[in-house]
């Protein structure tokens, strides 16, 4: 796999919602780093994982492969999305370290902005055995 080729199932499974797509990605014991301290290896605890973004509606992933070797390579990701429950609202404000936004009971949930980008390392097979992301994310006002 190249890093375009990665790019576009990364894009595809995060708007698709697909947690076992995204584990077959990568190798069997294949590491995606979240953030520079979570890591989620092999197929169950990636596709795990991945099931957060079951919680998201009207997914949009953009990128641009900044850098590309034989076995790697760097992308610019950009996604936003609706978040779908109060369950990921709390989930995206504990992993970002900040407190949630001012919201009365029944407003509407935000639509997040997130922005990173990703390293990415491939084994023989040609699957991702190394993948780590860097970003932010930011609420939009409902």
């Amino acid at each position: 796999m190249t890093i375009h080729e990665f790019m576009a199932a990364y894009k595809r499974v995060w708007e698709g919602q697909d947690s076992a797509g995204f584990a077959a990605l990568f190798t069997p014991d294949g590491r995606y780093h979240n953030t520079p301290f979570q890591v989620q290896e092999g197929p169950e605890a990636l596709a795990a994982y991945w099931d957060r973004i079951k919680l998201q509606d009207d997914i949009s992933l953009s990128y641009e492969v900044l850098a590309e070797t034989a076995t790697g390579g760097v992308a610019h990701w950009h996604v936003e999305y609706q978040v779908a429950s109060e369950e990921l609202f709390e989930i995206w404000a504990k992993s970002t370290g900040t407190a949630l936004p001012p919201r009365s009971p029944g407003d509407p949930l935000p639509r997040m902005i997130l922005d990173g980008t990703l390293t990415a390392a491939f084994g023989p097979d040609g699957l991702a055995r190394e993948v780590r992301i860097w970003w932010h994310s930011m609420p939009q006002p409902a």
